[in-house]
Parts: C-alpha cells; sequence; structure tokens
C-alpha cells in the first residue's frame, strides 16, 4: 500500500479514497511512495484531496462535473485552493491575516511563489507553490482583506465577527508540524494523526455573525461578507484543462452555471474562467433574544463557494532544461474570479 494510501484510508475509509484516486491527476512519485517515513509532498497532496473534496460536496456544479469527468474517463488537475483572510490583530485566538493558514504550508514545503496586489478589492493575493512538485501538487492562493482601509464602522463590524475566534490548531498539531519541518517527513501513524487535525483549519473559527454586522459588510465589501459566514473554507478549488475556452463552451451547453467571460492574464499565458458560486444558507443572530436571553437567528440564503477552470501556459524560456509551466496568478484576472461571491440577492 503506498503513503498516500496509508494515510488517507484511515481518515475517510476506502471507498473514499478510491474516489478520489479515480478523480484526480495524482503525480507517479506520489502515488508509489511506500516504505519508511511518509514525506512532506504526500501529507500536502493528501490535504489537498481532502480540501478538494469538501469543496465538491458543498458546489453541487462541482460535484456533477466531477462526476462527469470520471464518466468520461478524465481525471482532474487540481491547479490551486484559494482562502480567504482577514489582516487583523486581535481576532481571538486566530493568527491574523495569511499566517492562519501559512503556517500550516510551510512544514509541508510551501513557499512564497507570488504576491498580487487586488486594490480594488482592498486585498492582497499570495501564491504559495509546494517546492519539491510545483506543477503537480495544487497552489494555495490566500488573500488578505485589509480593515485599515475601510471605515470605522465596517472595521468595528469585522472585530465583533472575529473578535472572539478560536484558534483551531491545537498544540498535538503544532508539535507534529514542527517535527515535519525540521525533518520533512513523518511516521506513518503521525501523518494520519496530523491530517484530520490540519482540515479543520479550513473552516469558518468564529461564532454565527449577526444580521446586522453583516450588512454592514456586505455593502462594501461582498469579500468580508464572504468571509463572515464561510471562514478559511476552500473559497474555490481549480481544475488545470488543456483549453479552458472550449470547456467553457461545452459546459455553457450542458447548462451548467458558467461565468460568462473567460479572463485572460496580461502575459497571455493564463486564461481562467469559472461557475458561478453555489448557494448556501446560512444563520445569523438577529437584536432579538428568546426566553433564555440567547439571541434569536434568522436564516439567509448567501454565496458559497465556487469550481474554478484554469488553462496554463510555458513559459517562453527553458527551467532546469525543461519548459515549465507558467504557474504565475494575475491580479486583475484573480479580482474579477473574485466577482463569483459577490453577488447576493
Amino acid at each position: 500500500m503506498s503513503h498516500l494510501e496509508s494515510i488517507l484510508i484511515p481518515n475517510i475509509g476506502t471507498g473514499r479514497t478510491e474516489r478520489l484516486l479515480g478523480v484526480l491527476e495524482i503525480a507517479a512519485a506520489l502515488l508509489e511512495e511506500n516504505g519508511g517515513n511518509v514525506s512532506r509532498a504526500v501529507i500536502a497532496q493528501a490535504l489537498n484531496m481532502l480540501l478538494f473534496e469538501d469543496l465538491l460536496e458543498r458546489v453541487p456544479a462541482a460535484k456533477t462535473y466531477a462526476s462527469d469527468a470520471h464518466l468520461a474517463g478524465r481525471k482532474i488537475m487540481h491547479d490551486h485552493g484559494a482562502v480567504r483572510t482577514v489582516l487583523l490583530e486581535g481576532m481571538g485566538r486566530l493568527p491574523g491575516g495569511q499566517e492562519a493558514i501559512t503556517r500550516i504550508l510551510r512544514p509541508l514545503g510551501y513557499a512564497l511563489n507570488g504576491v498580487y496586489p487586488l486594490e480594488r478589492l482592498k486585498m492582497t493575493g499570495r501564491s504559495h507553490a509546494q517546492v519539491e512538485f510545483p506543477e503537480e501538487i495544487a497552489q494555495f492562493f490566500i488573500s488578505e482583506l485589509h480593515p485599515d482601509q475601510f471605515s470605522p464602522e465596517f472595521q468595528q463590524a469585522v472585530r465583533n465577527i472575529t473578535g472572539e475566534s478560536i484558534d483551531p490548531l491545537g498544540s498535538e498539531a503544532v508539535e507534529l508540524l514542527a517535527e515535519l519541518e525540521s525533518a520533512h517527513t513523518l511516521p506513518v501513524a503521525k501523518a494520519v494523526e496530523l491530517l484530520p487535525l490540519l482540515t479543520r483549519c479550513f473552516s469558518r473559527q468564529h461564532e454565527v455573525p449577526t444580521i446586522a454586522d453583516y450588512e454592514v459588510l456586505l455593502a462594501v465589501s461582498p469579500e468580508m461578507a464572504w468571509i463572515s459566514t464561510e471562514g478559511n473554507a476552500f473559497n474555490h478549488a481549480t481544475d488545470r484543462v488543456p483549453d479552458v475556452d472550449q470547456l467553457a463552451h461545452e459546459q455553457k451547453l450542458l447548462g451548467q452555471p458558467m461565468k460568462p467571460t473567460v479572463e485572460t492574464s496580461q502575459s497571455g499565458r493564463v486564461r481562467q474562467t469559472a461557475f458561478l458560486a453555489a448557494r448556501v444558507r446560512r444563520w445569523f443572530r438577529t437584536a432579538k433574544v428568546d426566553s433564555n436571553d440567547n439571541a434569536e437567528q434568522v436564516e439567509r440564503e448567501v454565496p458559497g463557494s465556487f469550481y474554478e477552470f484554469i488553462t496554463r501556459l510555458p513559459l517562453p524560456e527553458e527551467k532546469d532544461g525543461k519548459q515549465a509551466l507558467d504557474l504565475s496568478f494575475d491580479s486583475a484576472n484573480a479580482q474579477a474570479i473574485f466577482k463569483m461571491t459577490a453577488e447576493s440577492k
């Protein structure tokens, strides 16, 4: 049994592991690793697989697409996952900004791969690539929202929502990550133990927001409004495809909720489009209280996560004797893709 199977099966069972292995394109070296300790690259691959699966469960259009691809005998190359964070001190126990996520990625062998100003959104995006398998293991695109660039009322709403955030990364996980960062490997049993401790970091770490605070955020930053309901969950996962224009045409014919346009980077080498965000129902606290002095709650439909498609062309120059893919992102592309979760009515 490979290391990848050895750490997935105890956590999610044989059936789910086999389905993920059947759906996703995975480098042979990652599939074949066995014996001795588990490499950080295999643990990174396993984490990405679980986060990808979670995204499919939350985005019906993506689940349909993945099922259709599997039936057609085509595997999905998971290119990157996106996570939104808030660059603010005092968010309870949760570190501010990207550090909530990068403290996990560094021990997995990820390094900064690019910085992208998202000025229209008052955010900054950063991509992180796994150093041993930069093209084969999905990147993370982590965005930070800057509350200090908004009004005092907005900043207060953000504090109200995030002020008592928990830190999902307990001492056990911290110790395992420290060992992994030092040795670049873990014994199989420890890797099995670590994996679910990491996946729980990709969710909402604060309490249910109030509807009043949500409305304040939504009026000026749909991105922060999204964070208030979804937290650090995958905002989107991405399939790397040979021809994103052809794929978009085919998905529109199938009636999938496709973004009307394809975004092209300034270099012309990166093209992206997406399904529209799933609609989800979330609870909000109101100003009313019940007989036990607890805030009453109201349910509302809001944008959830979505699924993206990307085509990457090779860089013009060779790297280490081969033509490497352009793994960069583009600020204009990213800001257009962010609009997938802007619609709220």
